[in-house]
């Protein structure tokens, strides 16, 4: 599974691809952070943002988009901005018809270190050997955009294992409800 992974910010936008599967360790398939000009106005910003993401979507073709899900901040103005960069960054996996999961900052961790109150330094010590690399990812944004792919191939094909599988029972039960109508119907009865 190629799963390409989203730290969203406006100034600074961490992106990482790998491939893998679960339980395995991944493959580095890249890693970029997209950046935006403080000066320039919002429209500006997010219009770079989006362009350049769905350039790497295209580039990259992931089967799957893990997102960070934005969590409260006592800075209103940059949670704002990271709200606004992560809804640009779920666009353009959903414009693309491609599957978009969110984690917050500590399932990541906890997928990534085991703790899920890991702080940075070991977040990029973890994803360095993860990944198998010389040196660490840098910046931080690229790295915890690497860490929320490769929770993705981890824990998200888990979800979706869970998903399909509640999708096929719950078609079922409406099938044999349906077939159960049809057969009262059928003997003329009501139940």
């Amino acid at each position: 599974m190629r799963v390409l992974g989203i730290d969203p910010g406006l100034t600074r936008c961490g992106v990482g691809v790998v491939e893998g599967v679960p339980g395995r360790p991944c493959t580095l398939v890249a890693y970029h952070v997209v950046r935006t000009d403080a000066a320039d106005e919002l429209p500006v910003r997010l219009l770079r943002l989006e362009t350049e993401l769905n350039e790497l979507v295209a580039r990259y073709e992931p089967e799957s988009v893990a997102v960070e899900r934005v969590f409260a901040q006592h800075n209103v103005r940059t949670v704002m901005g990271t709200a606004q960069a992560s809804a640009v960054a779920v666009l353009s996996g959903a414009r693309r018809g491609i599957a978009v999961e969110t984690y917050t900052p500590s399932e990541v961790k906890a997928a990534i270190t085991g703790s899920g109150t890991a702080d940075k330094a070991q977040m990029i010590t973890m994803v360095q050997r993860l990944l198998r690399l010389d040196a660490p990812p840098r910046p931080a944004d690229a790295a915890d955009a690497l860490a929320l792919a490769i929770c993705h191939v981890w824990r998200g094909g888990t979800r979706a294992r869970v998903a399909a599988a509640a999708a096929k029972i719950e078609a079922a039960v409406r099938k044999a409800k349906t077939e159960q109508a049809a057969a009262v119907r059928q003997r003329g009865g009501t139940r």
